[in-house]
């Protein structure tokens, strides 16, 4: 796999660079860490040619320094004078990449989400899975990650995660979310009111439908949790019912996960961008690492 990292010297594009240490094979990936001479002239404005050059050779060897060593190929450093978001597609198109990594300052941000930040610009205009890093696992325990099913991406995702290389103390998590219109257990008015025939029908089609629902998703999940890595077939996959943004955020909040793994599915409409689906809902306002992974649209 080949791993290009876009790098400004911030503490948020160091937390990429470590996050990929993590999950890197040095016996078969490749890894390329990306800057722009660009953005170091802007903080170093008026310095001379021969700071700016030591201070990017010194960017470079940090980076370098969190990742683990004995490459089969060495770290490469990329340059460009275009801006952030441009040069970073740019490279990974040039490079051939098969994943762009890049941190976060934040997340939730109205001002943000109105006139966007490079990491979501690379989103969406990448055409390949794009990492997402707001901060690493603590050091004394293995990164929490979790899964997100859907049908559409699954056999993408179980492809990606396959060439990652998973520490063994990771904790790995499975979750489907069913969005039934009657989601959820019979609710209490329905079932406390007197059954005559038309409203005992009603509650026996609202709760086969219900179980018929969960009884679907958690053979899906089962299934596709048997494709992913080890470190993702020791838990009991997690169903969940409702909306699936508000439902991915609250788990991953409450398991305290530091790697959400989600697919983006491929739409036409401008309405859905703008509203946002599931994986901009959990991008946006996740507090975990986000990795997005596309999803080819079938003609």
């Amino acid at each position: 796999m080949k791993i290009l990292i876009g790098v400004d010297g911030s503490a948020s594009s160091l937390d990429a660079v470590r996050m990929v240490g993590k999950l890197v094979d040095p016996s078969r990936d490749e890894v390329a860490i990306y800057f722009s001479p660009m953005e170091l002239e802007r903080r170093l404005l008026g310095r001379s040619r021969r700071i700016i050059d030591g201070a990017a050779a010194a960017l470079f060897e940090e980076a370098c320094s969190l990742l683990p060593g004995g490459f089969v190929k060495p770290v490469e450093m990329i340059a460009s004078s275009k801006s952030a978001a441009v040069g970073l597609l740019e490279a990974a198109a040039g490079w051939h990449a098969d994943l762009l990594v890049v941190g976060a300052r934040g997340h939730g941000s109205v001002e943000q989400f109105l006139l966007g930040s490079v990491s979501r610009a690379v989103v969406h205009g990448a055409n390949l899975p794009v990492l997402v890093v707001r901060g690493v696992a603590p050091a004394d325990r293995g990164p929490k990650a979790l899964v997100c099913h859907h049908p559409a991406s699954a056999a993408t995702i179980a492809a990606l995660l396959d060439r990652l290389r998973w520490p063994d103390n990771t904790e790995g998590f499975v979750i489907g979310v069913t969005e039934s219109l009657l989601a959820g257990p019979l609710p209490s008015w329905l079932e406390k009111t007197v059954r005559d025939p038309d409203t005992a029908a009603i509650a026996d089609a609202w709760q086969q439908e219900h179980d018929g629902d969960l009884a679907a998703i958690g053979t899906s999940l089962k299934t596709f949790q048997s494709t992913l890595p080890a470190a993702f077939r020791s838990q009991a996959p997690i169903i969940a019912q409702g909306n699936p943004g508000e439902q991915i955020l609250a788990r991953s909040k409450q398991d305290g996960v530091d790697l959400i793994v989600i697919g983006r599915t491929p739409s036409d409409t401008l309405t859905r961008w703008l509203l946002g689906s599931t994986s901009e809902a959990v991008l946006t306002n996740a507090a975990a690492s986000v990795l997005i992974i596309p999803v080819e649209k079938k003609s």
